[in-house]
């Protein structure tokens, strides 16, 4: 009786095996989800409750001029942490580099209820010394209904 002999083994797979991208791909997606929400940007201050206010959309694009006064009375300029000397020099440094007519051109200040009231003057101050005509003070809206 003659034996059948497999050729099998000798044939070349040529085919690509795409699983194991998959799954690293995935795992790298999922990382990418869970830690870009821990991604912030800005400074967390808790903004005084008003009744009525206005909108400033303006405020959270990236290339927004944002000061912030924390509770502890550090300034920060965005998310770096500026002295009020040096304010007015880089807010004016900001605004320099915003060169095309529709930039915006206004600074935006985030100011913590429980901050100093004369902290807060300081940094307004140190922004009017960089020629900042548009100075927008923001607030949280109060819901109590």
């Amino acid at each position: 009786m003659a034996q059948a002999k497999r050729e099998e083994g000798k044939k070349v797979n040529s085919n690509i095996n795409v699983t194991p991208m998959v799954d690293v791909m995935l795992v790298l997606l999922i990382i990418f989800m869970v830690v870009t929400p821990m991604l912030n940007h800005s400074v967390n201050v808790e903004l005084p409750k008003v009744t009525a206010s206005t909108v400033m959309e303006n405020a959270s694009k990236e290339d927004a001029i944002n000061v912030s006064v924390t509770r502890d009375g550090k300034t920060f300029l965005n998310a770096d942490q500026v002295s009020i000397a040096d304010l007015g020099v880089k807010v004016a440094d900001l605004l320099s580099k915003k060169t095309n007519p529709g930039d915006d051109k206004s600074v935006y200040l985030h100011a913590d209820s429980r901050a100093n009231y004369g902290k807060v003057m300081d940094t307004i101050d140190g922004v009017r010394v960089a020629g900042v005509s548009q100075l927008n003070l923001l607030t949280d809206i109060n819901q109590t209904n």
